[in-house]
């Protein structure tokens, strides 16, 4: 049966996206294109943005981190980002009383927490809200979040019942159908990556994180959430200039996600946090520059006779969905 990973927000700090002056720009591009491929026809255009990866033609998206593991009904959700809301609208048709919602958070920068206000469920007194957390004070800065001058309304006007999990590091969960097991990334606030698996399959929730354990040995008991993965959702906020320029500020390189991933036998990557500056054409550009490392990583290792497993990856967009266990969506 497997299990299905949809990622309702992508952004890294704020939401974000392309500008309507870049999306203009964007859009006569792609025109541009239509007749430099030889089309000229009302009824070639729908042929030829079909041709085109969903996010060449409608972008990146613009919401925070929130991803959604959904297994039969029930759902996990991996962060309160701005994403959560959109989440949360798209299910109202769908809530029945006593629905219980599951949100494991990383950490608590606002980005990661933007959503939270505006989910819906938390305000209905017929939903059951769980929040799950390393960190022991989960618990007050939720409440910070539903307090003046932050949030007009308070905590203890939320109509839902609210539990708090907090969660041993390095332990294994049961939260429905799911084992989910959390480990430190490399982040100056504490953060936690969360491996979650089912009947064999798995995925590994890797932002915020910077990389800068990269070996084994210096990951050392986090090494397992890179391990028997079938997809990892990786921080790739930054170029490899950037990276360095920006050190300690929490976030990665698509490169070096690549580079655990190849190690390690990762059968997917995908990359997201996008920088809140980047437009769809500089997340192109990125692309083309994770394309070339890999195509060299791949190249290198022919050259020198090293046999590498083969990684698929790409670059996350609002609205993607990935199935473990049978084939993408999209």
């Amino acid at each position: 049966m497997g299990f299905t990973v949809k990622f309702w927000g992508v952004r890294g700090s704020i939401p974000a996206g392309s500008s309507p002056d870049q999306q203009f720009k964007h859009v006569q591009g792609l025109f541009h294109n239509f007749f430099k491929e030889g089309y000229s026809k009302k009824e070639d255009i729908e042929t030829f943005f079909n041709s085109l990866p969903f996010e060449r033609v409608a972008g990146f998206g613009s919401d925070t981190s929130c991803v959604q593991v959904k297994s039969g009904d029930f759902s996990l959700l991996v962060d309160g980002g701005s994403g959560l809301r959109r989440y949360g609208q798209d299910i109202l048709p769908q809530l029945k009383p006593g629905n219980e919602h599951h949100i494991l958070l990383t950490h608590f920068h606002w980005d990661h927490l933007l959503g939270i206000p505006f989910f819906i469920p938390i305000f209905r007194p017929d939903q059951v809200i769980h929040f799950y957390a390393v960190q022991p004070d989960l618990e007050k800065n939720i409440r910070v979040k539903f307090s003046k001058p932050f949030f007009p309304v308070s905590f203890e006007m939320l109509g839902s019942k609210i539990i708090f999990h907090q969660m041993e590091p390095r332990v294994a969960n049961s939260i429905g159908p799911f084992s989910v097991t959390p480990y430190q990334l490399d982040h100056p606030d504490p953060c936690w990556g969360f491996k979650i698996e089912k009947e064999g399959l798995t995925y590994s929730h890797c932002v915020d994180t910077e990389g800068t354990r990269v070996s084994r040995e210096e990951m050392g008991v986090d090494l397992p959430l890179y391990q028997n993965v079938n997809l990892m959702y990786f921080d790739a906020q930054y170029t490899l200039p950037e990276l360095v320029e920006k050190s300690n500020w929490g976030h990665s390189a698509a490169q070096i996600g690549l580079d655990i991933a190849l190690r390690e036998g990762i059968e997917m990557v995908v990359f997201g946090h996008h920088d809140p500056g980047a437009s769809t054409k500089n997340l192109f550009d990125l692309h083309k520059q994770t394309k070339d490392y890999h195509d060299w990583r791949i190249q290198t290792a022919q050259t020198n006779r090293i046999d590498h497993p083969k990684v698929k990856w790409k670059y996350g967009y609002d609205g993607l969905e990935i199935h473990l266990g049978l084939v993408k969506n999209k």
